[in-house]
């Protein structure tokens, strides 16, 4: 038998309101251990605290020791644009990479602090320059404008130092809201793997970052790594003519974004530990390994910018075994933002998660509708990744059976658009049971698009 609690709380010093939803099946058998349940963080209302938004004094500070910042610009952006050489085949690549950035310097709001950098084996400013930003006006938008026109392609791809420099721009501000935006065609051939790590690691906590690869001739973990890294999203835009499109969906939603720096804190009872935390809607993200300690049994996770907008996280708990009747408290999860004088943040709403311990078979045995579909969710996308890593290495048969298998769980989750992806791949022969078979061409389109958008998840309806 499923359980549903339900706490949510309004913060006292601002518009913006948070409420968490927590859906479990709280029954245990005797001496069970592990409890799971799927937590709704849901964010409405705009989001300023009478007018200044709650910031970090230090960007990469954790949540815990966070104070007031001046008034100013309410958000900073950073716009990346790969400017190598491969950019130039075919030439229509750069010239839509400009279009599509003057498309998003047009969707800046007035005031906004922002920049745009010229990447190729370095980083260059391309505007405003002089280790500054501009705030957005008519008069800086048209100065933008004509500084992209002169772009032109050449050089290498070491997009660690375009990070880099969008960081130290972005340090000038004092914007809450810190954000990036890249776009590469290429793979990372002008600086070593160990060099980007660094790179997003020290990027980390400092601004958000959604990343794009235009064409095929990127590779896909190294986008999916940046944007996992900066807590942004990834995708691609195989056709650059669809790039104006897409670059002003991603500033319409980096526009839209009023919180920034909220955690989840989760306390845990003496005995228990968390097992893993994951978002899980509306894209797949392990948070697990980047918690901060942030009191005894306390941590917090991060989740970046918020607006008006909706995620699932998938929390796993173990507990100290019990026996029958007992009950306890597993794990209290709270949505918290900084403290004007920089004490411990106050949580804006929380949700428990409890243990019950029953002799009731039924009642212990069965699992949860949402945590179930999430288990799902992961599961499809585990075998996407798979079967495309098999079919690269010449295991057909493998590939065919993982695929086949994603092919069944896309279709009994109901995520058509993975389905849709699936079949370009894959011809379905009976989606029911996953009996398919690879098709003899795939184009690279087709498999990247697959590959990238293979964390992508639908809700459950609740």
């Amino acid at each position: 038998m499923a359980t549903f609690s339900k706490t949510s709380g309004v913060s006292k010093t601002g518009g913006h309101r948070f409420t968490v939803d927590v859906y479990q099946n709280a029954h245990l058998p005797e001496g069970g251990r592990e409890v799971d349940a799927i937590v709704t963080v849901t964010a409405t209302r705009g989001g300023t605290t009478a007018g200044t938004p709650l910031v970090p004094a230090v960007p990469h500070q954790s949540p815990s020791s966070h104070a007031l910042r001046a008034p100013g610009p309410d958000a900073a952006v950073v716009i990346m644009v790969d400017c190598s050489g491969s950019m130039d085949y075919p030439p229509a690549k750069m010239r839509n990479a400009r279009a599509a950035t003057a498309a998003a310097v047009d969707t800046l709001r007035d005031g906004v602090a922002f920049a745009v950098v010229a990447g190729t084996h370095q980083a260059k400013e391309a505007y405003p320059g002089g280790g500054r930003l501009a705030p957005a006006d008519a008069t800086t938008r048209q100065q933008a404008k004509e500084a992209l026109r002169k772009l032109t392609p050449g050089g290498g791809t070491a997009i660690g130092t375009w990070l880099r420099l969008a960081g130290q721009l972005l340090e000038t501000s004092e914007a809450p809201i810190r954000h990036g935006i890249l776009l590469t065609d290429g793979r990372n051939e002008h600086e070593e793997p160990d060099a980007l790590r660094a790179s997003l690691e020290h990027c980390a906590g400092r601004f958000t970052c959604d990343a794009r690869g235009v064409g095929t001739d990127w590779e896909v973990k190294e986008v999916t790594a940046i944007a996992s890294a900066l807590l942004g999203t990834a995708d691609i835009v195989a056709d650059p003519a669809g790039l104006a499109a897409d670059f002003t969906r991603m500033m319409e939603t980096a526009m839209g974004k009023e919180v920034a720096d909220v955690a989840l804190r989760l306390w845990t009872p003496q005995g228990a530990e968390v097992r893993f935390l994951k978002q899980v809607a509306p894209a797949l993200e392990t948070l697990t390994e980047r918690r901060v300690e942030a009191g005894p049994r306390i941590g917090d996770y991060p989740t970046g910018s918020w607006g008006d907008e909706s995620r699932d996280y998938h929390l796993g708990v173990r507990v100290p075994a019990a026996a029958v009747g007992e009950e306890m408290l597993a794990a209290r999860v709270s949505l918290v933002l900084p403290t004007p004088d920089g004490s411990s943040p106050r949580p804006l709403a929380q949700g428990l998660v409890r243990a019950v311990w029953t002799d009731d078979l039924a009642a212990s045995t069965s699992m949860n509708a949402q945590v179930a579909h999430y288990t799902g969710q992961a599961e499809l996308a585990r075998y996407i990744q798979e079967g495309l890593d098999l079919r690269r290495s010449g295991d057909l048969d493998g590939a065919t059976a993982k695929l086949g298998r994603a092919v069944q769980l896309a279709n009994r989750s109901g995520n058509e658009d993975t389905a849709k992806l699936l079949a370009k791949v894959v011809d379905v022969v009976d989606a029911a049971t996953g009996t398919v078979r690879l098709k003899a061409k795939v184009t690279a389109e087709a498999q990247m698009t697959l590959e990238t958008r293979s964390t992508k998840t639908v809700r459950v309806k609740k």
